[in-house]
């Protein structure tokens, strides 16, 4: 019997620990409600978030947006030269995994589109690096790179944490382990 219990503790206890570490991953849809459009102010949208390590980025466009090239340097990315892109997203049904930290530059595969304003810069951090909101630099519209601010904390998520917690404290003492 005690052998089950212990067992039964470790269980919960990895249990809780996974269900901290659930909210980690975050999905942001480039552009948010406007999407990837020409109308959308995508270095404003872009410098209200943080992008780390294990985050997804979304493209919600229209078929007239075409496809997005990754490119790999700022300089192909300022001057939207995507003849020699690093990746093409022509399907925007599975988000595009941010999988290491440092710069990476989105436009649209159409250098005329990008010129008028369809293009991304994210600078990934990883998940520990967290900015001060005091020392965040904030881009401006014009901006070609933009760093976010993080977010501010979310009383839902913390809450579910706590009370995860609280509820494996209270189950520990009331099997009397």
């Amino acid at each position: 019997m005690a052998m089950t219990k212990k067992t039964l503790m470790v269980l919960i206890l990895v249990l809780v620990l996974v269900s901290l570490n659930d909210g980690a991953q975050v999905h942001h849809v480039v552009g948010g409600d406007r999407g990837w459009h020409p109308y959308t102010d995508i270095g404003s949208w872009s410098s209200a978030r943080t992008f780390r390590v294990g985050d997804k980025i979304w493209f919600t466009r229209s078929a007239a947006q075409g496809s997005i090239a990754e490119v790999e340097t700022k300089e192909e990315y300022l001057t939207c030269d995507v003849s020699n892109p690093i990746r093409m997203y022509t399907d925007d049904s599975d988000g595009i995994t941010l999988d290491g930290e440092g710069a990476r530059y989105f436009t649209s595969s159409s250098s005329d589109k990008c010129k008028n304003g369809l293009k991304l810069h994210v600078e990934v951090v990883v998940p520990e690096a967290r900015t001060d909101t005091t020392t965040a630099q904030v881009a401006s519209e014009g901006s070609d790179k933009a760093i976010a601010a993080p977010p501010e904390s979310s009383a839902p998520s913390h809450f579910g944490a706590s009370f995860a917690l609280l509820m494996a404290g209270f189950w520990l003492s009331y099997m009397g382990i």
